[in-house]
């Protein structure tokens, strides 16, 4: 039997651990999926000190969205549905069959410039916006989503009746178009249709209901 060596046992050598470690944490750092954010580009109001009373709207003229602090939607005061309140808007708005209790319609007017205009009736429709102090955050953007995306689907019927392009059609030549006589043309029919049919989107500050 020999005898067991008295001798310590050799350390092991730590001075890479920090080294794989910060290794480690980079690479958790780039390939983990972050949650995006959702929201809507909006700029705030800026701060006017003279109270100037808004301009007098027609009843006929607004439709009323109303959210409450159960998430529920109010539109003119019956109960609504965020999966249809885009097909309401859309109808509304432009108001086709002209029925006396929806938006009123301004004189024909033109349209455009540099040799690309239309004759147009604009309408005077107005969406009316408002959410309870106790709507969650994700109604909210949903509700907003829905009104942007029934005007931009407005535009986009009006652009290719008028000009054979949609108006994200116009928007990405306008972008990137091939020359800047492209881009230019693009820019001067999307303006039109922005006059034609405005994001006429109002909100009023949140209440607090019992």
């Amino acid at each position: 039997m020999g005898r067991r060596s008295r001798k310590p046992l050799p350390e092991i050598n730590s001075g890479s651990m920090a080294d794989i470690a910060f290794l480690l944490l980079i690479f958790f750092l780039v390939t983990t999926t972050m949650d995006q954010e959702y929201g809507l580009p909006r700029e705030l109001p800026r701060k006017v000190e003279e109270q100037i009373p808004p301009p007098p709207v027609k009843e006929r003229n607004v439709l009323l969205v109303y959210v409450n602090r159960n998430n529920e939607l109010l539109v003119n005061n019956e109960y609504g549905d965020v999966k249809t309140l885009k097909e309401r808007v859309k109808t509304f708005i432009p108001n086709r069959t002209n029925r006396s209790d929806w938006p009123e319609k301004e004189a024909p007017e033109e349209y455009g410039e540099d040799g690309f205009t239309f004759m147009f009736q604009k309408s005077k429709g107005i969406v009316a916006l408002q959410n309870d102090r106790l709507t969650t955050y994700k109604t909210y953007i949903e509700v907003q989503d829905v009104l942007t995306q029934a005007f931009n689907e407005l535009r986009n019927e009006l652009a290719k009746e008028k000009f054979g392009k949609s108006y994200d059609e116009l928007s990405e030549l306008a972008a990137k178009g091939q020359t800047d006589d492209i881009q230019e043309e693009a820019n001067t029919k999307m303006q039109a249709i922005q006059k034609a049919i405005p994001m006429a989107i109002s909100e009023a500050e949140p209440i607090k209901s019992k």
